[in-house]
């Protein structure tokens, strides 16, 4: 990305640490409804260890841990991750949790086939080009193991938000300092090319309230 000012990129990290620094805790320490789906399906596929990408300050990694995972909380806020690290202390799941300061336009740290699902709340759809969208979900992939299983939520085109706001071009608009990828169902299938069980789940959160997708998609068992 070009320019004589900043990377958006470097904007929106100083904005999330800005706001977690101001608002420790933020969004409580309830799972998400996402969150407790995903637990579920992460169960049935018999996974023990679980990635989640976009932890923030770990509502839903620490309630992953809680439910008896081993669970790596990548996020790149620092700030956040030293509350997350906090938070686990005090649940006394410190054991079963670890952090990784990661920003996901990088390729993961992780080797191939290293981890049995992965978890990512609205992280796809912050502000990340449809390429870097692409490459993201190539590496989760290339680190789950076969029949392992993705899920992600994301706000979408038929969202209140969508198309208001400040636009910075391939359906990413800014609200409140906060940039949002809003995918269209044919990203969503795109992205779906070459997995095997995908489900496509429409739901509400929030205040508006934001209109999402719940994805649940899982790796061949045989072919990668």
């Amino acid at each position: 990305m070009a320019g004589s000012g900043p990377e958006p990129s470097g904007i929106q990290r100083r904005h999330w640490e800005d706001t977690y620094r101001a608002h420790p805790g933020m969004y409580g320490e309830a799972p998400s409804a996402p969150a407790v789906h995903a637990a579920r399906a992460f169960r049935s596929a018999g996974a023990v260890d679980v990635l989640e990408l976009g932890a923030g300050h770990g509502r839903d990694a620490l309630y992953f841990a809680r439910e008896g995972f081993t669970v790596r909380a990548a996020d790149f806020s620092s700030v956040a991750l030293a509350q997350l690290r906090e938070a686990a202390r005090a649940q006394g799941v410190e054991h079963r949790t670890g952090t990784v300061l990661h920003d996901v336009r990088e390729p993961l740290p992780l080797p191939d086939a290293s981890v049995d699902a992965v978890f990512a709340h609205m992280l796809l759809c912050m502000d990340l080009s449809t390429e870097e969208i692409h490459a993201l979900v190539d590496e989760v992939r290339r680190v789950l193991r076969p029949g392992g299983v993705f899920v992600y939520t994301v706000r979408h085109t038929g969202d209140a938000h969508h198309g208001t706001g400040t636009g910075h071009g391939d359906d990413i608009w800014e609200h409140g300092g906060f940039a949002v990828h809003f995918f269209s169902r044919a990203l969503v299938d795109a992205l779906a090319d070459g997995w095997e069980s995908t489900e496509v789940h429409a739901f509400e959160e929030g205040e508006l309230p934001r209109r999402l997708w719940r994805i649940t998609m899982k790796v061949p068992v045989s072919g990668r």
